[in-house]
C-alpha cells in the first residue's frame, strides 16, 4: 500500500511567457508555446515522489496522446498510476498558462476527464491503508467529499488544498486534518480579506472554529502563517529570484505531505514544504520544476 494516496487532476499544461498579462481585448506577442504535464493532483503527487515518497493517484484522462503522456510522466517518477482511469471518447484536462515577466502567472482549466473521476471498491480500501489522503478541487466535489469522509472514518489524515477555492459544506471542516489555502482561497473559504500576516491570522481562526485541525495559509513572498490549536505561527518566505511559480504552491504542499508522513514535526515540515515551494519557483514549468530529495536538501543546508 502507499504512504500517500493523492486523488485529483490531471492537465496537460499549454503555456507561453508574455511580457505582461495583456488587458481585456488586447493581443500581445509572446514566446514559444511549451507543453508540460500538469494538474495539481499530479503535481502534488509527483512532488511527493520526488521527494521519496511512495504515492498512487486516483485520476482520469482521456484516452488521446496528452493522457499517455502524463501517465508515462507519472510512472517515470515512481508514482503508481493504476488507478488512473482512461476515458473513451472525453479529451484530458488541460489547462492554459500565461506567465509574466515577474513569473506571476493566470491559468485557464478545461476540465475533460477529470469530471469522470471514480472511487470504487479497490479504491475505498487503497485510501483507508493510507498515511495520509491528499486532495484538491480540480475534480467533482462529490468525489473529493466523499473521499474525505471515507479516510476520516478509517483515521487516516487528510490533507485538503481547496483549490479551486468553493464553499465548503460545514461538516467537512471538522473532518480536514490540514488545510492548506493561498491566500485567494483563504479568503474565499473565510470571508476575510487574506492580504498579510495580521489577516491570514483572522482567516485562519474563523477556518479553525469551523473545526479543520490545522491550517497553512500561503502567502507568496509574504510566506506563510501555521494555524493549529493554541500555536500561531508566521514562516518567512526564501529569498529567491522567481522564475515562474506555477508549481510553486504543489511543491509546498508536496513537500508538507512527504515530511508529515515521515514523521517530521508540523513546524520542521512547514519550513521543509517552504523550501520546496521556493526552489520549485526559480525554474519554469509544474512538474519540471519540482526538487528532488538531494536538490532539496542542499537548498535547505545552505539556508540554514
Amino acid at each position: 500500500m502507499s504512504e500517500i494516496v493523492v486523488i485529483g487532476s490531471l492537465n496537460m499544461d499549454l503555456s507561453i511567457r508574455v511580457p505582461r498579462i495583456p488587458l481585456p481585448g488586447e493581443t500581445i506577442s509572446g514566446e514559444n508555446l511549451v507543453t508540460s504535464a500538469g494538474g495539481k493532483g499530479a503535481n502534488q503527487a509527483a512532488a511527493c515522489a520526488n521527494l521519496g515518497s511512495q504515492v498512487t493517484m486516483i485520476g482520469a484522462v482521456g484516452q488521446d496522446d496528452f493522457g499517455r503522456r502524463m501517465k508515462e510522466g507519472l510512472r517515470k517518477v515512481g508514482i503508481s498510476v493504476s488507478f488512473i482511469q482512461e476515458n473513451p471518447g472525453v479529451p484530458s484536462g488541460t489547462a492554459m498558462i500565461m506567465v509574466d515577466a515577474a513569473g506571476e502567472n493566470v491559468i485557464v482549466l478545461s476540465a475533460g476527464a477529470n469530471s469522470y473521476v471514480v472511487i470504487d471498491r479497490n479504491a475505498e480500501e487503497l485510501i483507508r491503508n493510507a498515511k495520509i489522503l491528499l486532495l484538491q478541487l480540480e475534480i467533482p466535489t462529490d468525489i473529493v467529499f466523499r473521499s474525505i469522509k471515507i479516510a476520516n472514518d478509517a483515521g487516516v489524515p487528510v490533507l485538503l488544498n481547496p483549490a479551486p477555492a468553493i464553499a465548503l459544506p460545514n461538516e467537512i471542516y471538522s473532518r480536514i486534518d490540514y488545510l492548506i489555502p493561498n491566500e485567494i482561497e483563504a479568503s474565499i473559504l473565510s470571508g476575510v480579506e487574506v492580504k498579510d500576516i495580521a489577516s491570514a491570522e483572522k482567516a485562519a481562526g474563523i477556518l479553525l472554529d469551523r473545526g479543520v485541525k490545522t491550517v497553512i495559509i500561503t502567502l507568496g513572498a509574504n510566506g506563510a502563517f501555521l494555524a493549529s490549536g493554541n500555536n500561531r505561527h508566521a514562516i518567512p518566505a526564501m529569498k529567491i529570484n522567481p522564475v515562474d511559480t506555477t508549481g510553486a504552491g504543489d511543491a509546498f504542499i508536496g513537500g508538507f505531505a512527504a515530511a508529515i508522513v515521515e514523521g517530521k514535526p508540523l513546524e520542521e515540515a512547514l519550513h521543509y514544504a517552504t523550501a520546496a515551494g521556493a526552489l520549485a519557483a526559480t525554474k519554469a514549468g509544474a512538474q519540471s520544476s519540482l526538487p528532488s530529495r538531494q536538490e532539496l536538501e542542499q537548498f535547505v543546508k545552505l539556508r540554514v
